[in-house]
């Protein structure tokens, strides 16, 4: 990807700001916003970001940050890209302990609960205490909310987003004698349409399950009338019978209907075998949604996800968070920062570019994203998808209590195990866990 269009304009305040950098300190401020403040303070804060170094995301990134830092000139964020999302975690928690953080990042909205727990980030309404700032919290899609606050109070800005959707070739629904324009929107849909999309070498249908195995499994259970999580941090609902049903139907895809590969299937290999024509729909990230469009030599489809008795998706992806860093000027400084970012016009740009959910329906308002809905209608999808989707799986411990629920889902898929039997046992392990954050 090019250097994109907003980070071209750099070269003339670049030095102002490395001058006025190098005059000031980064100890307490008397504004965070550089329109009152001395010229000769400036605010540095580190941003550390999930994504490799190199790489058109990462850029995307730093035409933001550079942005962000033109029109604020007593605030100076640098960017870190530090890996995955994991590898961003360990990163943040390990510096903790050293007595070291970053002012601001974006890690998983899930992580929210421990981060919480290690008093590590702070409560964004702390900040917004205006009441453009209070409605401006209150702006957000509600199923991305829910994996951002926690007893009323807002922890996570939503930022890099996203939620699965249904991809599919069209050209192939016409081969098959299927409507191009209608892909299947109930359980009994798919598994016909599956059917008849299923031939030598190539699969009906692909759902990655060898990694988080919760997040492909958790759009069934929701759809079948049951999440796997509510409201609270410190409960899971392993094995609600409707949980069950559902984990039935996701392993009989393979095992009974036979549209789509037994065993476990990579997170890679799906979007993989879709451009390659060897699986003719996938269940995948709307973060994918750029890149398929580009490595597709075929018409692509993009729809919101089957239903059962309802529709439904998780959300995914990160949040931004601002960290505690006992320096009040940083604090209020790193706010600033996640405020810019998450207006409507940047979260727009940050959609269009990298497929990631738009976070607002005023994002969707912006002049930047009818356009790009015009020449890229697939993308209505994820808008679509948003006014079904519900809670991704979050709680305290929460990656272990994810690895749970993965790894009863991957029993029923790749052994003689029931999902009553699985799911049975995941909650005993869950609830064994969570046990020391009852009250």
């Amino acid at each position: 990807m090019a250097l994109s269009r907003w980070g071209a304009v750099l070269a003339g305040t670049t030095a102002l700001i490395v001058l006025v950098s190098g005059c000031g300190s980064s100890g307490s401020s008397s504004g965070a916003n550089g329109s009152s403040a001395s010229d000769q303070h400036v605010e540095k804060l580190t941003f550390d970001f999930p994504v490799a170094v190199a790489g058109p995301v990462a850029q995307d990134v730093k035409d933001l940050v550079n942005q962000f830092n033109q029109t604020h000139k007593n605030i100076q964020v640098s960017p870190v890209f530090t890996g995955d999302y994991q590898t961003t975690m360990t990163k943040v928690q390990t510096a903790a302990k050293a007595g070291s953080t970053p002012d601001v990042a974006v890690l998983q909205s899930t992580d929210m609960y421990s981060l919480l727990d290690a008093n590590l980030i702070l409560p964004i309404d702390q900040f917004a205490t205006s009441d453009s700032d209070k409605q401006w919290l209150t702006s957000f899609y509600p199923a991305l909310m829910a994996n951002s606050t926690l007893n009323g109070k807002t922890y996570g800005i939503p930022f890099q987003r996203s939620t699965l959707l249904l991809y599919y070739n069209k050209d192939e629904f016409n081969r098959a004698g299927l409507d191009p324009n209608s892909p299947p929107t109930s359980w009994d849909e798919l598994v016909k349409d599956g059917k008849m999309l299923t031939k030598n070498g190539q699969w009906g249908l692909e759902i990655p399950t060898s990694g988080l195995t919760y997040w492909e499994f958790q759009p069934f259970a929701i759809e079948n009338g049951q999440n796997v999580v509510g409201d609270a941090a410190n409960k899971v609902t392993y094995d609600d019978p409707k949980v069950a049903q559902a984990l039935q139907f996701f392993a009989d895809l393979s095992k009974k209907d036979k549209i789509e590969p037994t065993g476990l299937l990579g997170w890679t290999t799906a979007p993989t075998d879709f451009e390659s024509g060897k699986a003719a729909m996938i269940y995948h990230s709307s973060g994918s949604l750029t890149s398929i469009l580009k490595t597709a030599k075929f018409n692509v489809g993009v729809a919101e996800l089957p239903g059962n008795v309802q529709k439904g998706s998780p959300t995914g992806g990160g949040n931004l968070y601002v960290f505690n860093t006992k320096d009040s000027a940083k604090e209020q400084a790193a706010y600033e920062f996640v405020k810019w970012m998450a207006q409507p016009d940047n979260a727009a740009k940050w959609s269009i570019e990298t497929g990631y959910v738009g976070s607002s329906p005023a994002v969707y308002e912006t002049d930047a994203m009818k356009q790009y809905l015009q020449k890229t209608p697939q993308a209505a999808a994820i808008q679509q998808q948003m006014q079904s989707a519900a809670k991704e799986l979050g709680t305290h411990d929460g990656q272990e209590i994810q690895s749970i629920l993965s790894t009863a889902c991957q029993q029923v898929l790749t052994a003689n195990v029931t999902p009553q039997q699985a799911l049975k046992d995941a909650q005993q392990k869950a609830d064994q866990i969570l046990s020391k954050y009852q009250n």
